[in-house]
């Protein structure tokens, strides 16, 4: 036994510490926000803060239940559709993108074009502008088109967050396709679209999986379109979380509570297609 561990090198110590300390930097808060959700608000203000107390689910009651004698201004009624807008919008944002990423990517990656690069860099660049650069004169131009608190305008301007992840992380799997594949089908009469389809897709379909659940996380968490550009009758989830601040107090528990349940959607997207987003994710590091 001594001998095994003296053959351990100080490099692998350190090498596991280190990941120990980034998974403990990584999951910390999302421990410490669930932990808050669970706790009475004398808890969450107590100093120093405690680490040993009795759980409640009267923040997730509060969010889900509320009532006017909680003092909770967004109950069932208004939480759950905060969800519901915010699955249309990420959900609708990510099949358009999927419909038009696709394509794109892969006319991109079999073009012979000298300005492909250039076109692939202008797709990542609307990723590279702030988004309060391009908000108001949105709010305008949303005005005047009737899009305003409309599910059609908030999808259609979510394709800022998710087209270009999908074009730019499906560009690099179309890449690794064999071009041998696709002229065999060339060759038995296949066109364009029925090589796209049958062909290149079923091969790149762990990275379709790792960019749809990418773009859908980004498009989920965004908060300034839905701020701006939704109404009280489109707005998302991020929107819906600011409805736990008063105008006297913040409501810890209760933002702790929302942040927790909105997390979930994503969560169980990753774990439904973990498979797929690990493979998709190391597809393109080997041939």
């Amino acid at each position: 036994m001594s001998s095994r561990v003296s053959r351990i090198s100080p490099r692998t110590v350190y090498v596991t510490l280190g990941y120990l300390a980034f998974t403990i930097f990584v999951i910390f808060p999302i421990i410490w926000v669930f932990m808050m959700s669970l706790k009475e608000f004398r808890d969450i203000i107590a100093y120093p803060p405690k680490f040993i107390f009795t759980p409640t689910l009267k923040n997730y009651a509060a969010i889900l239940f509320g009532s006017e004698t909680a003092g909770l201004t967004t109950g069932i009624s208004d939480y759950v559709n905060f969800l519901k807008n915010s699955i249309i919008i990420s959900g609708g944002a990510v099949l358009l993108s999927t419909i038009i990423g696709l394509p794109a990517a892969y006319s991109l990656a079999r073009s012979s074009i000298g300005i492909k690069s250039m076109v692939a860099f202008t797709f990542l660049s609307f990723r590279f502008a702030p988004e309060l650069a391009v908000i108001l004169p949105l709010y305008k131009i949303y005005q005047e088109l009737n899009l305003y608190d409309t599910f059609i305008g908030l999808i259609l301007v979510h394709q800022l967050i998710t087209l270009p992840l999908v074009i730019w992380i499906m560009l690099s799997f179309f890449r690794e396709v064999p071009i041998e594949i696709e002229e065999a089908a060339r060759v038995d009469g296949a066109n364009v679209w029925q090589v796209l389809l049958n062909v290149a897709i079923p091969i790149v379909r762990p990275g379709i999986a790792s960019a749809l659940i990418i773009a859908f996380i980004f498009s989920w968490n965004n908060l300034i379109f839905g701020l701006v550009l939704a109404g009280g009758n489109t707005q998302p989830v991020t929107v819906g979380i600011l409805q736990t601040m008063n105008f006297d107090q913040i409501k810890w528990g209760w933002m702790a509570a929302a942040a927790m349940i909105a997390a979930v959607p994503g969560m169980l997207i990753a774990i439904y297609f973990q498979r797929h987003l690990v493979r998709g994710l190391t597809m393109g590091a080997l041939k």
